[in-house]
């Protein structure tokens, strides 16, 4: 027997919101119940998950309920054989595409998730989550430094232009400090930033969610530094009516004013990194912008990236 109930996400963004989720059951004559993923749901192929490989990426919490309401249903109409389980979800192969799943080691299809059956507006939580989850299946391989940038302009600069293991890149990104608090947790020694300077600058006022409905800023805080590195009024001004980060740089180039500004923004990422982590770990950030590339590193930089690189060079 085959049915399925149709996805409401409520106010999630969620791209599977409205797609069919089946259950297809079957009789079988050895007792007990098997649970297995079909077409869409994907399968384990990395360690570091609650699944052990080969498994159907159905967690622990959505799997005991399916097997739990099995299970009354089989004792309610006094059933003692089998029954063997099969969750498909046949728009689950292109939704993949999607996510996080292929970075996690998920192939084939998405995950079922789920704590309670009942959706809450928890978009945030459930991408920190999401972060969280990644982040624990690279230390779980050994990786006690993490390499880490907040979205795509940071990997594609890492990829590019950077002597670092790119695939282990993990992307966090608006969360910088739930993804500091996070590592802490978990006995992460070390995280390295690789960073565009327009999310980053951000940081260095101790905004740590970068995103622009929280704290914004930028402008502020590239002006202010701009003039405790000795910018003119007029400098500082031309700043703050920049559009853009890029354009501010450009403006600073301009008063050849720009590397004595970065050295006071790096000077105070790092302090505000540390701050955010007691200074329990080891933390730096590398930051670019896309007109001129390298614009500078923190102090505990170098020592992140020679730290990372020794880490993949033992692990090979």
């Amino acid at each position: 027997m085959t049915c399925a109930i149709q996805k409401d996400a409520g106010d999630d963004p969620d791209t599977t919101n409205g797609i069919l989720v089946y259950a297809t059951v079957q009789k079988t004559k050895e007792p007990g119940i098997i649970l297995d993923g079909g077409v869409g749901v994907g399968r384990v192929t990395k360690a570091g998950l609650s699944q052990k490989i080969g498994e159907a990426a159905i967690n622990p919490v959505p799997k005991a309920m399916i097997l739990r309401e099995a299970t009354e249903i089989a004792e309610k109409y006094d059933y003692e054989g089998g029954l063997k389980i099969i969750i498909s979800v046949p728009e689950g192969v292109e939704i993949a595409k999607k996510t996080f799943n292929s970075r996690l080691g998920i192939v084939g299809g998405i995950s079922i998730l789920g704590t309670s059956g009942i959706v809450e507006p928890m978009s945030e939580a459930a991408l920190v989550q999401s972060i969280n989850v990644e982040m624990k299946q690279h230390f779980s391989q050994g990786e006690e430094y993490l390499l880490v940038t907040p979205g795509n302009y940071g990997a594609d600069y890492l990829r590019e232009h950077m002597d670092l293991p790119y695939e282990k890149n993990i992307k966090c990104s608006n969360y910088v400090g739930e993804t500091i608090d996070m590592a802490i947790d978990m006995g992460v020694k070390g995280i390295l930033f690789i960073a565009h300077i327009g999310k980053f600058v951000k940081v260095a006022a101790g905004i740590m969610n970068t995103h622009s409905h929280s704290a914004d800023a930028r402008m502020e805080v590239l002006a202010s530094n701009a003039i405790r590195a000795g910018a003119s009024l007029e400098c500082a001004k031309e700043i703050l009516n920049a559009s853009t980060t890029d354009e501010a740089i450009d403006i600073l180039e301009k008063y050849q004013i720009l590397q004595k500004t970065m050295k006071e923004i790096l000077d105070r990422i790092q302090f505000y990194l540390n701050h955010r982590s007691y200074e329990q770990i080891l933390l730096g950030a590398v930051i670019f912008n896309n007109t001129y590339g390298y614009l500078g590193q923190t102090a505990d930089a170098e020592k992140l990236i020679k730290l990372i690189n020794a880490q993949n060079d033992e692990a090979q």
